[in-house]
This record gives structure tokens, sequence and C-alpha cells, in this order.
């Protein structure tokens, strides 16, 4: 499966971006906990040179735990801080303003020095589509969120929220990049709706999850839709995991007239209780040095 998204409105959101991150002191980047590396925009590192780093790993509640650990260290490795959160709750939400001022201790010491107190940290927000961005701001913001002027983030669409003294957010459109070189990538990322659907089989999609499953979370399948469907001579690969999902449908009635497995529907259920966390805390991909290890 070949897979490819650029809509032509992430180029004039990236355009954006450049010309906004001279204004700010961090960037706060958002990646989903079950593709931590897949889910960072390589182009945020080459415009964001120089800048403090957070790094929120998104939807952690989904995410396998001790692998979320493994992605912790690993960034923090690179000089990154990092905090696991889960946006829709609020968990690890409280720890982000102590993040912030340790991120950006040095810049606050400089301004200390020069005598300049109080002046916010500015920080830009940003992620890739369906990463959980305008969650998290709504979350983190909360009643206190209010537009802020006089900035030129403001007129370039592009949205500043005062939070409080310290701290000031501008949000930012969720972008991709232009070309997946790495198709596992576009893979990964298609599992968990940051790509548009409407441009994906799906089956195929299912069917590539389904194997992934069954080699790196083999409970999670019967879990969910019981032993039952593992019954049969399936074959191999993409051949095997199609007759697991054609179980599935029949399993869950996905049926078309005159009972034949509804395929297609399955598949979207499939893709659908993954990206829900129905299936249970599940990573997709390990850090660089520790892809070989097993589990």
């Amino acid at each position: 499966m070949n897979i490819q998204w650029y809509p032509g409105h992430m180029t004039k959101a990236k355009r954006a971006m450049q010309e906004d991150i001279k204004l700010i002191d961090l960037i706060i980047e958002l990646v989903d906990a079950r593709v931590p590396l897949s889910s960072r925009n390589p182009d945020i590192d080459r415009l964001g040179q120089g800048k403090a780093r957070l790094i929120l790993l998104n939807k952690s509640d989904m995410a396998d735990e001790g692998c979320s650990s493994l992605w912790t260290a690993y960034f923090k490795s690179l000089g990154c801080h990092v905090v696991k959160v889960n946006s829709r709750t609020g968990a690890g939400l409280k720890q982000i303003n102590g993040a912030v001022q340790e991120a950006c201790r040095e810049k606050i010491e400089r301004d200390r020095r020069r005598g300049i107190l109080n002046r916010p940290v500015r920080a830009m927000v940003v992620g890739i589509p369906n990463v959980g961005k305008s969650t998290f701001i709504n979350a983190f913001a909360g009643k206190a969120c209010a537009k802020t002027g006089n900035k030129p983030g403001v007129t370039k669409g592009n949205q500043w929220i005062r939070l409080s003294k310290t701290l000031e957010l501008l949000d930012t459109p969720g972008i991709l990049w232009p070309r997946f070189e790495d198709q596992q990538v576009g893979l990964r990322l298609a599992f968990i709706g940051s790509i548009n659907d409407e441009i994906l089989q799906k089956e195929e999609l299912a069917a590539e999850l389904i194997l992934f499953l069954e080699h790196s979370y083999p409970g999670a399948l019967t879990g969910r839709y019981g032993d039952e469907i593992l019954a049969g001579e399936d074959g191999e690969g993409l051949k095997g995991a199609y007759s697991v999902l054609e179980r599935i449908a029949r399993v869950r009635g996905c049926l078309l007239k005159g009972s034949g497995p509804d395929i297609a529907k399955a598949a979207a259920l499939v893709l659908d209780d993954f990206r829900s966390g129905r299936l249970g805390r599940i990573t997709l991909e390990l850090p660089p040095e520790t892809e070989n290890d097993g589990k």
C-alpha cells in the first residue's frame, strides 16, 4: 500500500510557521504515544533549530506503558523535555507548566539578568493531524484562554492564547510533510487516523493492522472478538489476515445480503476499535535502539 497525503493548505500553514518561529521561545510538540516517531514532522526539527523543545506523548492511555517509558528515555537522550499526557481526561497536564519552566530555564535566567521580569514564555504548539492538538489546547487552556493582540501571528490566521502571566501559546494547524520516504511511517499514520480515510483502501489497511497485532500483540484480537476468529486455515501474510477479517465480520454480524461477510464494514470496525483503544494498550513502534530487542 503506497500512502501519500499532503493537501495544499499544509504548504501555506508551513510558511506561516516559518514566519512565526522567530517569535517563540519553546516548541511544544504533540505526538501520538502509539507512534511517537512516525507522528513527528521532520520539518519541525529543521524549523525549530535552537529552540527549547517539549514533547507531549499524547493519548498515552492507549499506548503500551512499557514502550512509553522507553520513548520517554529516548527523547530525553535527544535533549528534549517529555511529559506523558491524556488530553481527553487531563492526565499529565499539571506537569506541563513545570516542564515549560525547566525547558526555558536559560531564557528565564537570561531575562532576569537583563532586568526583564515576568515576560511570559511564548510557546508554539505543533502536531500532525489527528494527534489531539485541539483537545490538548482546550483542556490546557480551559476557560482562562484568551486571544492576545499586537502579535504578527494573530493576523496570519494562527491563534495566540494567553494562559497566564508566565505562558502564551501560539496554536498552529496540523501539518504533515510532503512525502513519506518510509512507507511504514505512512502506514502507521493511517492506522491512527492521521491520513484522510477517503484516500485509503481500508480493507487492506485493516489487514495490515491485523498482521501487526498477530505478531506483536497476539491477544488483542481474540480479547476483543473471541477465540473463534483464529479458527481455520489462513495461509500467510495478507491472505491470512483477510481470513481473520472475514471471521471478525461473521462474529460481529457484519454481513451482506445473502449472509456473505461484509469485509468493508469489518475493516472499519477493526480500525475504529484500534483508534479508540478498545483493542487494548498498543504501541506500533519502538525507539530506534530497541526495535530489534523484541518485547
